[in-house]
């Protein structure tokens, strides 16, 4: 049983890992929320997903289902007069599809007696969530990551109408917490810090004998992770006639430019990007590498990262980080103890930093076993999720 509800735009995706990781461990924990998807995430590469968390997902239909769903409803009268006036009100205007799922989602959530529902991002699931409470007497959360509140979107239930509703605001850094308390003072009490997590367990211990070294990325191609800056800094590297293999792993829409890149700078034999790989493939990556390589920067939009979890998860593996000063990135990579920072786009400094630690074994090793020690103290999965649970359920009607 369960006092609250989860609402995914996507869910499980493959960009989401940790989503993923936080709904498996509550389940772990004895509590089984229901889940709703607005989208299936069919059209992702296969993973090595949980088949028993996968067949609760109840996925909302596609629109004109929906709507058919809603439209009976409010025929049959089964709906409050102040929904159907709602609906009649929007119309088609932007974001109208976000009210109709209110309606389906809030209907079946009344029906099974849960006052509050947690959506992940400042997105779709949040603003559905949002007329999900003005529909019904159910209350709701979110969690804000980071592009979603650096660089959101412009729709008319936007940032400033989420977290004036919101009963609270999770965030997973420090540097988002203030972030949203300096623009938000009025609410700052029911911004909260939360890091996500991971199962220790899982993740084997990195055994730095990988030669020529391997120095790992792991990420979506877009501009914000900066592997334009990573592949300069090989090329730069390779000049100085170091021996080394580079592997990028995840899949994007900068992936041709990245492509060219390589071969312009002649690295076909030492960069290769990898596409997307399952979670436990990653991992076995994660093993193999000398260090791992994350140069984040800040893209023309403004978005930018806060809290990669693929740097917790190389953490977790005893590797090394080099990575740069961007969003709360310096609350997880200390400086000369769990591995580097670089200001962003600085290709050459970021070259140096990687040039440094896999020349240095006993020097990847210390920094490696730091971040290991990091993660243990601030990222285990059962504290956090424990400590989120608590939180979301002191929400609830």
């Amino acid at each position: 049983m369960s006092q609250f509800a989860y609402l995914f735009e996507r869910f499980p995706s493959f960009g989401q890992t940790f989503c993923y990781r936080e709904v498996v461990e509550i389940v772990r924990q004895g509590i089984t929320p229901p889940i709703f998807s607005i989208r299936n995430p069919s059209d992702e590469p296969p993973q090595d997903w949980d088949a028993r968390i996968v067949n609760r997902v109840h996925y909302l239909p596609e629109e004109k289902e929906l709507l058919d769903d809603v439209r009976r409803a409010s025929k049959k009268q089964n709906l409050d007069s102040e929904i159907i006036d709602a609906l009649d009100e929007w119309g088609r205007r932007t974001d109208f599809l976000r009210l109709y799922q209110a309606v389906y989602v809030g209907w079946r959530l009344r029906e099974m007696g849960i006052g509050h529902v947690h959506a992940h991002f400042m997105g779709m699931a949040a603003r559905t969530a949002f007329w999900i409470h003005k529909f019904f007497p159910i209350t709701f959360s979110f969690t804000a990551h980071a592009n979603d509140i650096f660089a959101p979107r412009n729709f008319e239930v936007g940032l400033v109408k989420l977290v004036d509703a919101a009963r609270v605001i999770v965030t997973v850094s420090d540097y988002a917490k203030k972030f949203l308390q300096e623009r938000f003072p009025e609410r700052a009490a029911r911004i909260r810090h939360i890091y996500n997590g991971l199962n220790l367990a899982e993740f084997g211990r990195t055994h730095f004998s990988c030669n020529p070294p391997l120095i790992l990325g792991v990420g979506r191609l877009i501009a914000k992770k900066g592997f334009a800056d990573l592949i300069r800094a090989c090329g730069l590297i390779a000049e100085r006639g170091k021996s080394f293999r580079c592997e990028i792993i995840g899949e994007g829409p900068l992936e041709d430019e990245l492509r060219g890149q390589i071969e312009r700078l002649n690295l076909q034999d030492r960069v290769a990007l990898s596409g997307a790989r399952p979670m436990g493939e990653v991992r076995r990556r994660l093993i193999a590498a000398n260090v791992f390589v994350l140069p984040s920067i800040i893209d023309p939009d403004g978005g930018m990262d806060n809290l990669p979890t693929v740097i917790m998860e190389a953490m977790a593996t005893g590797l090394p980080i080099v990575s740069t000063t961007i969003g709360g990135i310096p609350e997880m990579v200390v400086e000369n103890e769990t591995g580097f920072l670089v200001q962003p786009g600085d290709a050459a400094a970021l070259a140096d930093a990687i040039e440094q630690v896999i020349d240095d074994r006993l020097l990847a090793q210390r920094l490696g076993q730091g971040g290991y020690e990091r993660a243990q103290q601030l990222f285990s999965i059962d504290k956090n999720v424990r400590e989120l649970c608590t939180l979301i359920c002191s929400q609830a009607l």
